[in-house]
């Protein structure tokens, strides 16, 4: 048995950099790690996947070369090419990481999957190894939904997907989360014929409907085929062939493809944990249950980035590790403190913090609302890039802002701004009296700002 000044389960964005940082406070660390280092975003999540999107905008943007007063002649997609590019940029991150870790001497890696065997012993292989501080950063993994025949038909994931080397003549995603509107776009434009099978009645489901209209528009422009409200009831293969039956508004219909690729959620990697033998808490779907400090129930135990279901990204990942280490060092920092902001990497992107306007209407607050189309901006009209538009909303007796959409070039940049001005809850008008440089998509906020009007 050896003992450590602390254990942590899994080198993803919050268990990597804890590892760093603990072990440059002179502490003896274990690091468990059954996959690759560094976890799911630099290997098969953030780092891959916006790469290739990266790869789809370049081919779309050469396409429409006749757009802006140029030629380019035909336009052809290698996408073993794609690919390789892509897996260079991820060695690039993955090795680096390695690298690191590898070098620094207070720490010990174990090449496997750990699990509890009591409060302050996991199990790694043939080794035990234990500690009166443990961190689990495990995250979590596709999980396919239950529809007859899928397993036997052969789906990809958004994991798999990256092993492709030749572009699917016609792709079938199920579900229209994020996953799904990305890849579904990215391979469009890689010349794939794409149909997304949503089993709701919009896109984005937890977003606002005239967000996820505009996601909509956006598809179906570029030749997404979009099916809401699709049961899937039964998947198939038939000599290479994939067949999907849905039922949509109670007729029932088969939809036949190269590819199907599954896209509609995900579960902790909390199961193989062990977490029965050291008395760990779980809610019903899995995720490690922790307190504002992101404690479990067990003192000495903590869960870091998605296995706790306090944020599903790399940012609230590596959140998690600044509050787990400021906690250490003896500032209090809390969970609850953080404000909610992401990404959708459509083209143009989405970027959002804070409430939505459902949420906002759902709580009773009294409002303030502005919205504009991009194609109010001058630098989105340059760019011929008018896409989507901006939406704030402002508390109406404090005047700080609730939440935001951008939803357009620039929009995952620019939200940023209003990110930084709700954690000083400063009022909305010190950002509507700035100075905002022309020609830029910022400078629209301002303006926005000043013809706010009462949520209806």
């Amino acid at each position: 048995m050896q003992t450590y000044d602390a254990i942590i389960i899994g080198s993803g964005q919050a268990g990597f950099p804890l590892a760093g940082a603990l072990t440059d406070k002179g502490w003896k660390v274990a690091l468990a790690e059954g996959g690759r280092i560094g976890g799911t975003c630099i290997n098969y999540g953030c780092s891959p996947t916006k790469t290739i999107i990266a790869s789809a905008h370049a081919v779309h943007q050469a396409r429409r070369a006749a757009d802006y007063g140029f030629s380019t002649g035909p336009i052809s997609v290698d996408l073993a090419a794609v690919m390789a590019r892509k897996d260079r940029v991820v060695e690039r991150f993955h090795g680096g990481g390695e690298n690191w870790l590898t070098s620094i001497p207070n720490l010990t890696i174990y090449r496997g999957f750990a699990a509890f065997e009591s409060p302050n012993q996991v199990r790694v292989g043939d080794d035990v190894l234990q500690s009166d501080r443990i961190y689990i950063n495990t995250g979590t993994r596709p999980t396919p939904p239950e529809i007859p025949g899928l397993a036997s038909a052969g789906y990809l994931t958004n994991v798999t997907a990256l092993d492709l080397k030749t572009v699917p003549d016609h792709l079938v995603i199920l579900g229209g989360g994020y996953v799904a509107v990305e890849y579904a776009q990215a391979f469009r434009r890689f010349g794939s014929q794409v149909t997304i099978v949503q089993r709701g009645p919009q896109l984005l489901s937890q977003e606002d409907a005239d967000i996820a209209g505009a996601a909509l528009s956006i598809l179906e422009a570029e030749g997404v085929e979009v099916i809401l409200n699709a049961q899937a009831e039964h998947a198939g293969d038939a000599d290479g062939v994939k067949l999907l039956t849905v039922r949509v508004d109670g007729q029932t219909r088969q939809v036949s493809s190269s590819h199907l690729m599954v896209a509609t959620g995900r579960r902790p990697n909390s199961d193989r944990l062990g977490l029965e033998n050291a008395g760990v808490q779980t809610d019903g779907r899995g995720y490690i249950q922790v307190d504002d400090h992101l404690q479990t129930n067990i003192p000495g135990i903590w869960a870091l980035g998605d296995i706790n279901g306090q944020g599903a990204f790399t940012h609230t990942s590596y959140n998690d590790f600044e509050i787990a280490l400021d906690n250490i060092n003896g500032r209090q920092r809390k969970l609850s403190d953080r404000i909610l902001t992401y990404g959708v990497y459509l083209d143009p992107p989405l970027g959002r913090v804070g409430m939505t306007e459902k949420q906002v209407r759902e709580s009773g607050r009294k409002a303030l609302v502005g919205c504009k189309p991009m194609s109010h901006i001058s630098r989105a009209i340059e760019r011929d890039e008018t896409q989507g538009f901006m939406k704030v909303l402002v508390d109406a007796e404090d005047k700080t802002f609730l939440g935001a959409a951008i939803f357009g070039i620039g929009g995952d940049e620019i939200v940023h701004a209003i990110t930084d001005l709700m954690y000083t809850k400063a009022p909305y008008t010190v950002m509507k009296n700035a100075v905002h440089i022309h020609p830029t998509v910022s400078e629209l906020l301002p303006t926005l700002l000043g013809e706010l009007q009462p949520l209806a």
